[in-house]
């Protein structure tokens, strides 16, 4: 499935992405979810749309080289504790 990205990647203070609406950690994850996941997140990407566009008085910055590898590190470990 496409990833609903438009190369405008820059996240709010709760770490969502301002072009496509999804959490980073989605963003790093997307290519390693099954499609039935890829569409529940997309199924949220409208209510999630709303509520950032209520507050885009948020500061926004560029995702990092940090925060990617935060990401990525976080959910490595969240797979690791669910196959132990």
């Amino acid at each position: 499935m496409d990833s609903p990205c438009i190369a405008s990647c820059k996240l709010n203070s709760d770490k969502i992405c301002i072009g496509c609406y999804r959490h980073i950690e989605e963003i790093v994850d997307w290519n390693k979810r099954t499609d039935a996941e890829q569409l529940q997140i997309i199924a949220h990407l409208a209510e999630r749309k709303s509520k950032v566009d209520n507050e885009a008085h948020q500061p926004t910055s560029a995702i990092t080289q940090s925060e990617w590898q935060q990401a990525k590190a976080k959910l490595a470990l969240q797979r690791k504790i669910r196959l132990e």
